[in-house]
């Protein structure tokens, strides 16, 4: 199926390179987690929190993992063909990425910090905002008032449960979902990732600056 037009005023017809958007958001994110991990082993967790919060860290991690998958199985790579708005579409217009917020949460988690599992979810938010104004110019073009409707009664970032609606039958893409748990799957190296920096500390190959809550 060819991809969707995007109708300018003068009614030529534009491509929807949604294919572009996806593979700056990947770019922006890795670019961003590389920022984010540069300064981590200079700044260690309070002792008092550092257990709780990793547990805390890994259960949103898992909650990501879960809730990525749920939303690929209505998903499914249909964004080019329609405006899905069921089951988690139903109560906000970018479940994905709401999930994935909570899983940068979890990866700064890790670290023992609360602060820095905040900053992991801020920076997380501020690459998918951008990313998000791109695909909605690219999804009102494409699908003009059925989008503008969707959009007007469903909420960007943050769910709200009493829009909730379901479909009786879902057309599931297990190609699509598998990646889709894969990707989740990478947000479990943060557990590691964090020991060896703890480790490093420890060693004395970093010098850390200042203690988070």
């Amino acid at each position: 199926m060819n991809p969707p037009k995007q109708h300018g005023r003068e009614g030529s017809a534009v491509p929807i390179d949604i294919q572009g958007v996806q593979k700056w958001r990947k770019l922006f994110i890795l670019a961003g987690l590389f920022a984010l991990l540069a300064w981590t082993p200079l700044v260690k967790a309070r002792p008092e929190f550092e257990h709780p919060v990793e547990h805390l860290g890994l259960i949103a991690i898992m909650i990501c993992i879960f809730g990525r998958a749920w939303c690929s199985l209505y998903i499914g790579g249909r964004k080019k063909q329609e405006i899905v708005s069921n089951g988690p579409y139903s109560l906000c217009r970018n479940p994905l990425y709401v999930f994935s917020f909570i899983g940068a949460f979890g990866v700064g988690a890790m670290s023992g910090s609360l602060t820095i599992g905040l900053v992991f979810a801020l920076a997380c938010w501020g690459v998918f905002r951008a990313v998000v104004e791109r695909e909605e110019r690219f999804l009102a073009g494409a699908f003009g008032a059925t989008y503008e409707r969707y959009r007007l009664r469903t909420p960007r970032f943050l769910p709200d449960l009493r829009l909730w609606r379901d479909e009786a039958e879902l057309t599931v893409r297990p190609a699509f979902f598998l990646r889709t748990l894969r990707d989740g799957l990478v947000f479990l190296l943060a557990l590691p990732l964090f020991e060896l920096l703890e480790g490093l500390q420890q060693f004395g190959w970093f010098s850390v600056i200042f203690q988070l809550p």
